[in-house]
């Protein structure tokens, strides 16, 4: 039988995540592959896209997408998220990169210990507050320290911008109801937290394994992110507004972020944060099965044991 396509990239031969662009957000698009690029055609016309260059593909409304393009996805190790319109519901997630458990264990043996999530939720709280002291606060104490924070930002921005700020306030059923500042700043959000899901889906982790949020299968997302909202998506939402008003906020909104996550090596930064939050600094045995033992330890896979005095011969 004829093979079609390129042969099957080697993880070896992958982009790391830390080198890759950030997200890519498509909508009303037919979906194809074309040789190791998927070929995406809407209204405007044709583009190819190297798909193993992306670190999450955000599929929205409209996108039609075939097994050969998923295929080729699947094999480039980037992330794929179908979402709703504007990235504001997320429906379900793809295989990333990461073939490696190491980091997941890691993530589950802190989340399960009280005092080691403490430690975690801390270590998360003192990346916000990197000239104060907060390894005494109690959990009720940083979520007060960090909701004053957040409101100082959103002031300052307003200030700093010129655009009016009361309160944030937006409604998952109806996008186009809420004030440009607020559709900005969800626009902001939901692009951040794609980014975030594709390093954590990369590196091996777990998104639902929270340490300050819990209860949902995107809790980690949502602690890794809120790290980088008063540096990258509470800015750029107000500096979109200040420029454009309520003129096309959504794929400006999503522009602007893709520049601004480019320019600062974002996730360069998020790898390197997510090793350390973990207490991992080595990530590279990602094709290591082992079978594990009480008493023994890890064992060899794909060998065939014999019971205590079994002889084949």
């Amino acid at each position: 039988m004829k093979k079609i396509g390129a042969d099957k990239p080697k993880l070896q031969e992958l982009g790391r995540i830390d080198d890759r662009i950030s997200f890519l957000y498509l909508e009303h698009a037919v979906v194809n592959r074309q040789d190791s690029a998927i070929k995406v055609e809407d209204s405007t016309g044709i583009i190819y896209i190297p798909v193993a260059i992306i670190g999450v593909l955000l599929l929205g409304p409209g996108v039609d997408v075939t097994h050969r393009a998923m295929e080729l996805i699947g094999d480039s190790g980037a992330a794929v998220l179908w979402v709703g319109e504007h990235g504001v519901r997320q429906y379900a997630h793809g295989r990333a990169l990461g073939h490696s458990s190491k980091l997941l264990e890691l993530q589950a043996k802190l989340v399960s210990n009280t005092r080691t999530r403490i430690a975690v939720a801390r270590k998360m709280y003192q990346k916000r507050f990197p000239t104060e002291d907060v390894s005494q606060l109690t959990m009720q104490e940083l979520r007060g320290k960090e909701g004053s924070r957040i409101r100082r930002v959103y002031r300052e921005w307003s200030k700093k911008t010129g655009v009016e700020w009361t309160r944030r306030e937006y409604n998952h059923d109806n996008f186009e109801s809420s004030t440009p500042i607020n559709k900005a700043l969800t626009e902001a959000h939901q692009a951040l937290y794609g980014l975030c899901y594709s390093v954590v889906a990369a590196l091996g982790a777990s998104p639902g394994l929270g340490f300050i949020h819990t209860g949902h299968d995107l809790a980690f997302i949502y602690d890794f992110a809120d790290l980088y909202k008063a540096e990258f998506s509470i800015p750029t939402a107000f500096e979109v507004v200040a420029a454009y008003g309520d003129d096309n906020i959504a794929d400006r909104t999503r522009w602007a972020m893709r520049d601004k996550i480019r320019d600062s090596k974002l996730i360069v930064k998020m790898v390197a944060d997510l090793k350390d939050l973990l207490g991992d600094d080595d990530t590279r045995n990602a094709d290591i099965i082992n079978l594990w033992d009480d008493k023994e330890g890890l064992q060899k896979f794909g060998v065939q044991y014999h019971e205590f005095g079994d002889d084949d011969s």
